[in-house]
């Protein structure tokens, strides 16, 4: 999430492409012995074969709407899903997060600085800050000059506005997809990583938020590290957030996407309810989605919403992801993914599902990204 990753999309090989050309297709019916086919020397008919290249093109055909009717039943389902109006009450609950780049704390932010975050932040339902404080190395360690002004941060903001919890963000890519990363089968990295969480909440941290990518679905090493992490910051009365990759839209559709792209991106309802009753907070990434219009973009906002709520306990915060960046690549387009159909799916969501559920928010993606505009949208849309 640090820097949404670049995807390459490869497009299929022209019909017909380097195909040896089949037989001509016969002018008229005498060419084949009237319409039952050729005529053998004792009368019997034979049936005419299809041509190579007509047989290619009809599976082609077949295969194109083998895949387009189900996406386009798809599509339709998360357009329906973006009508209604929300319930009324369904805006923010004061539990509401942004994440905020390395700048805050490597020297480059000054006090003035600080004093106009607070200013900024005045008002909304912001809560909670993710300041970048990482990555770790692949081995797990964070090594202290990556996060050289934190305790300054912490005190200052602490004084300037001491209801904001400011929480150490953390993150690494992962070795799931290529040779190099983290790798959380190794007891050792994942022992170093509780320790790395041990001495940053020593530099005043309010808790850690980790975002490890990608990070597939089921994987039981992530789960081992965050019971390890849980024990660590509430012994610190600290905090425990993670960022989360998208529910399956349609059931075991990680595996699908998996085997068809090599990267299976979201994660199993069932898998991200054991993710979220682990840990305190739960922050959706819920962004670069693939989706061309607005309205597909909120109906599957509204979509992941429901999904995240009907298996988060009533006791872990669960924040959906607002896109405060602006990009357009394949599965990001900048003119569909924004602040004010993220919102609208959201209340959509949350209506549809548990419209009075108290530990609820949005998470803001990210600070040094966001326009007037998309602080404009977040505060007319889900602040009120």
């Amino acid at each position: 999430m640090e820097e949404p990753p670049t995807t390459t999309h490869t497009p299929a090989a022209a019909d017909g492409e380097n195909l040896p050309p089949g037989p001509p297709a016969p002018d008229d019916e005498s060419s084949t012995g009237g319409p039952g086919g050729n005529e053998k020397a004792d009368g019997e008919a034979e049936t005419t074969k299809q041509p190579p290249r007509r047989r290619w093109r009809r599976l082609t055909l077949a295969l194109v709407l083998a895949l387009l009717v189900p996406l386009l039943a798809a599509e339709s389902a998360l357009r329906l899903n973006y009508t209604g109006d929300p319930k009324e009450g369904t805006y923010t609950r004061n539990r509401d997060a942004i994440w905020l780049g390395h700048a805050w704390v490597d020297g480059r932010k000054t006090e003035a600085d600080v004093n106009a975050l607070a200013h900024r932040l005045e008002g909304t339902g912001i809560r909670d800050l993710y300041v970048h404080a990482g990555p770790l190395e692949h081995n797990g360690t964070l090594p202290k000059s990556a996060y050289s002004k934190a305790s300054w941060l912490t005190r200052t903001l602490h004084g300037r506005a001491p209801r904001l919890r400011v929480q150490a963000w953390l993150g690494d890519v992962l070795a799931t997809e290529g040779p190099t990363g983290m790798r959380l089968e190794r007891p050792a990295t994942r022992a170093a990583v509780v320790a790395s969480t041990r001495e940053i909440l020593a530099a005043g941290f309010d808790g850690v938020h980790f975002d490890l990518e990608p990070l597939h679905s089921g994987d039981r090493d992530y789960l081992t590290l965050l019971d390890s992490l849980r024990s660590v910051t509430r012994a610190h009365h600290a905090l425990l957030s993670v960022a989360a990759h998208q529910i399956d839209p349609l059931p075991g559709f990680h595996a699908f996407w998996g085997t068809v792209a090599g990267h299976p991106k979201w994660w199993s309802q069932r898998f991200f309810g054991q993710v979220a009753r682990r840990v305190d907070q739960i922050a959706v990434m819920s962004y670069d989605t693939m989706q061309p219009l607005q309205s597909l973009y909120g109906g599957y906002v509204a979509q992941q919403t429901s999904l995240a709520l009907e298996v988060t306990p009533p006791s872990t915060d669960l924040l959906m992801g607002l896109p405060f960046y602006h990009e357009n690549r394949f599965g990001h387009w900048n003119h569909a993914e924004t602040v004010p159909a993220a919102v609208r799916g959201v209340r959509l969501g949350l209506s549809r599902t548990d419209a009075d559920r108290s530990r609820f928010g949005v998470a803001l993606y990210v600070d040094f990204a966001a326009t007037e505009a998309d602080w404009r949208a977040y505060r007319d849309g889900w602040v009120h």
